[in-house]
């Protein structure tokens, strides 16, 4: 031990909660998104109902500002003194200060309405997420107004022979201050930073101690893009660039994930097709709109406007003006522009070109083009394949569908294809949907013939009697046995034996069943009937096997769609 350096550091407590803040904590700590942060904060505002009185437990969730009044810093001092002592209690209540440039600080922070109402006291009247979110916030304010943390930091200087040394860090906790109620989440880690680096404990040691080297660990680090969005560290970043208001973040994120823009995977957002399709076509179009800086522009304008220093109306004409110049010069842009198609190759067999765009099933691949005497082929992507990425392999391996496996025992042919019911096996007329893992371009004979034969085995155990010439059968279905002659469902009395019924009797109750009603409410359809066969018809669309509906960006030809239909659909398995 070459020398030890020790010192004496500080940890201040966070300020009270924003609405900004507290989504990103409620997302860190409690795994709540926006939308139900904000729902469920809603709820304890408004007032829930204690011993038969309605009663707002925290003050106004929409708010930027981070001051709390006068009376509520007094009560909280109380509670704090009466719950960890004199010595927790800084000299002076804490001043917080916004930082957002364009906060609006009508409103306190958000805080419970009397400090004194601990989470223990009200759980009993809260639902599962008023309570955690109320605890939340009950403990951040309490917090703020407490003393800091106080941390003894150790640095050992190691010497290893001439001109060798080794450093270590760590910390140990003398004061816990703030830390004994609350303590702030965080978002993400830096690229090689070790996120354990501030709890380290070291042991005590000497100056000229030697140490034993138990081992030298070697590590590599590269340089890493940085971490996806969270609901959290996105809010964050919307607040950072004074993009929209804390009431509507929120709202943002909806709208994100409801038109499928990005999907939340392990409670990160991840683009979609649709979403880079529209983020490109924005900023190759829309540029000063998508700006960061566009609606923090915009509310100095505003506020100059409340001021009395700007007028609205020329403001708004000057903002149509140009918005509606610009409008009208994108009118002329072709689908292929907006879909964002891209060509990727050459099909080598007939020599069209192959490209990838967007449909109104969802991103899918096209060989050939309108202008062709022979209509396009179509294929939809596969769960994981994106636009911007599938190669000229990948997307003309997409075209294998539908494949013939072979033939079962009884002469008839097996083909594997993806309808619009998901993949499936088709033997003879009869289908049996595919389920994880098999995989109808992978998928082997053997397997297939496995398949055919649980589903005839499922099928012999399904049929409890059937009559000879007659459609007559009693079947076990999903609510129960039941009597069908494929047009009329009947129920079974629940006296009788579903076994034991004769003949004559499944014919009465047949004839006395209602009719069966059609799709839309019409009598006429075949009992247990699915839709048309249209792999023979070739009436359902060409991308029909997408994984995922999005907004028509780009439709292919109403006839091009008709000739993909006999690659990609089926009727609905039985």
């Amino acid at each position: 031990v070459a020398s030890i350096e020790k010192k004496q550091r500080s940890r201040n407590p966070a300020p009270p909660f924003t609405t900004s803040t507290l989504q990103q904590e409620a997302s860190r700590k409690l795994g709540f998104g926006a939308s139900r942060t904000m729902k469920t904060a809603q709820q304890l505002y408004e007032g829930v109902s204690i011993d038969g009185e309605s009663v707002g437990l925290i003050t106004y969730m929409r708010t930027d500002s981070v001051s709390l009044a006068d009376e509520a810093l007094a009560e909280l001092r109380e509670v704090i003194r009466a719950r960890f002592g004199e010595k927790a209690l800084p000299p002076q209540p804490r001043q917080y200060k916004t930082k957002s440039k364009n906060a609006q600080e009508a409103h306190e922070a958000i805080r419970p309405t009397s400090a004194a109402r601990d989470p223990a006291s009200v759980h009993k009247y809260l639902t599962p997420d008023q309570a955690r979110l109320y605890e939340l916030i009950w403990k951040r304010t309490l917090a703020c107004q407490m003393q800091p943390a106080l941390f003894d930091t150790v640095a050992l200087n190691l010497a290893a022979g001439k001109g060798n040394s080794f450093r270590a860090t760590g910390q140990t906790l003398v004061e816990p201050g703030f830390m004994a109620v609350y303590q702030e989440g965080r978002d993400d880690v830096e690229p090689g930073k070790d996120k354990d680096e501030e709890s380290r404990v070291l042991p005590r040691v000497e100056i000229g101690e030697r140490l034993e080297l138990v081992g030298i660990l070697t590590e590599q680090h590269f340089t890493e893009p940085p971490p996806r969005y969270s609901e959290a560290s996105l809010v964050k970043a919307l607040e950072e660039y004074d993009i929209g208001r804390p009431s509507t973040y929120a709202s943002i994120i909806s709208t994100l994930l409801n038109r499928e823009y990005v999907t939340l995977e392990n409670r990160r957002f991840y683009p979609t097709d649709v979403g880079r399709i529209v983020n490109k076509f924005l900023t190759q179009h829309f540029t000063q709109y998508v700006d960061y800086a566009f609606t923090a522009k915009l509310e100095d304008q505003l506020d100059a406007i409340s001021r009395g220093e700007r007028e609205w109306i020329p403001l708004l004409k000057d903002f149509w003006k140009h918005f509606k110049k610009q409008l009208d010069e994108k009118a002329s842009l072709s689908r292929e522009e907006v879909a964002q198609a891209r060509q990727i190759g050459t099909d080598p067999v007939s020599g069209k070109p192959v490209s990838v765009r967007m449909g109104r099933f969802g991103p899918f691949v096209q060989i050939g083009t309108k202008e062709d005497a022979d209509k396009p082929k179509f294929a939809g992507l596969r769960p994981g394949q994106r636009m911007d990425t599938i190669t000229l392999e990948e997307a003309l391996a997409l075209f294998v569908l539908p494949r013939t496996l072979g033939a079962t025992p009884e002469g008839e042919e097996i083909v594997a294809n993806i309808g619009r019911f998901g993949p499936y096996l088709r033997y003879g007329k009869k289908f049996v949907s595919l389920k994880a893992p098999d995989d109808p371009y992978t998928i082997t004979p053997e397997r297939a013939l496995e398949v055919i034969r649980e589903k005839q085995q499922a099928d012999a155990n399904r049929i409890i009697k059937s009559f000879e010439g007659t459609d007559i059968q009693v079947l076990n279905g999903r609510y129960g046995p039941y009597i069908t002659d494929g047009k009329k469902n009947a129920k079974i009395p629940k006296d009788r034996e579903p076994a034991s019924l004769t003949r004559e009797e499944c014919e009465a109750l047949i004839a006395a069943a209602p009719e069966k009603k059609g799709r839309f409410g019409r009598g006429g359809g075949k009992a247990g009937q699915g839709p048309k066969d249209t792999e023979a018809a070739g009436k359902t669309p060409a991308a029909e096997a997408a994984p995922v509906k999005a907004p028509a960006a780009k439709k292919p030809p109403r006839k091009a769609v008709h000739k993909a239909a006999s690659k990609t659909t089926r009727p609905k398995p039985a």
